[in-house]
């Protein structure tokens, strides 16, 4: 007998179970809830932001200082970007304005905003291109797999999902620009137009299969895991019973049942589509948040730093709420 594949569906239940004590309230209730929860996680988070820039070595009126200035230049320069206050208190202040949208004011003197105007649009035309395409493949291949327990397909899409998720995107996107530059088939690099944006849509074939290959191999093996938990339940076996063709089983008694573990599990994996995407973005020369991130982190610019973060946090926070919007919506499921 093959051994089930859980290692997925129990982290997809983990993530489910952190709305523990909401249990047994009103939907409405959880799901405020599970907001609260999302918004304290993104608040600690920017508050590690702030603190861990204050422990890099220099600051960014060092980092943007320019040959023979004096010591009283970058003691100016500080008093103007407020480095001269406390980190907490810049904290709070940059917290203060964050809910007018307010992002402060970069080292450079423009604002944060502005700064991500372009980029950000960008980059999240690559994560919802990666996105898509891992959802219907990472179903394709699930689907494809649990139909065959234990065969040779199912064998094969195990072994190589697991070694697509375990190769980092930084090692794929390598090996994607030497296949570019060797077949000359596709961009190997980005350039943009006058608008800021990838000169044509083929510059984004390679950056988004960077970001598809591993995470296709992580999804699949959450689809995979959650139908091999449904496999297990007395409604299947009934099925089976009855005599019902496999696939029919599948599609109409295993995967209704796995969709709130599977929407669980790719939401939670949306946080490593965007750091992947930072990787993926700088090696590409795309023109997204990642290198305006890269930028940011060697020029020590606390402010422009928190708004990628706060955006990127906004994001997959709201690609959380909604997996457990479909959790809560299931019939017969529990968050």
């Amino acid at each position: 007998m093959t051994p089930k594949v859980v290692a997925p569906a129990a982290t997809a239940a983990g993530a489910g179970a952190a709305t523990g004590p909401l249990r047994g309230t009103h939907p409405a209730v959880r799901i405020a809830g599970t907001l609260g929860q999302r918004v304290l996680m993104l608040v600690v988070l920017l508050a590690v932001v702030f603190s861990a820039i204050e422990l890099l070595p220099g600051d960014a009126a060092s980092a943007s200082a320019e040959r023979g200035e004096s010591t009283a230049d970058l003691a100016e320069r500080r008093h103007l970007l407020g480095l001269d206050r406390p980190v907490w208190e810049r904290f709070i202040s940059w917290m203060t304005a964050l809910p007018t949208g307010d992002l402060g004011t970069s080292a450079r003197g423009q604002k944060v905003t502005e700064l991500l105007a372009d980029p950000l649009p960008n980059t999240l035309v690559l994560a919802l291109s990666a996105f898509v395409i891992t959802v219907v493949l990472s179903l394709l291949l699930g689907c494809w797999a649990a139909a065959r327990p234990g065969r040779l397909t199912d064998r094969t899409i195990s072994h190589a999902t697991t070694a697509a998720f375990a190769v980092p995107e930084f090692v794929v996107s390598a090996l994607l620009l030497a296949l570019s530059l060797w077949t000359g088939w596709l961009p190997a690099v980005t350039v943009t137009g006058g608008d800021g944006r990838p000169a044509t849509w083929t510059m984004l074939i390679m950056p988004v299969l960077a970001l598809v290959i591993p995470q296709t191999g992580w999804n699949t093996r959450v689809v995979r895991g959650a139908l091999a938990d449904q496999a297990s339940s007395p409604h299947v076996e009934a099925a089976h019973l009855d005599g019902l063709p496999l696939r029919r089983i599948l599609m109409s008694h295993q995967l209704p049942g796995a969709v709130p573990a599977i929407a669980t599990g790719i939401a939670t994996s949306t946080g490593l589509l965007f750091s992947g995407a930072v990787v993926v973005e700088t090696l590409f020369n795309y023109p997204g948040i990642g290198t305006v991130l890269a930028g940011a982190v060697a020029a020590r610019d606390t402010p422009l730093i928190a708004g990628v973060v706060i955006c990127a946090g906004a994001v997959v926070s709201l690609v959380l709420l909604a997996a457990d919007l479909i959790r809560h919506a299931t019939p017969g499921v529990r968050a």
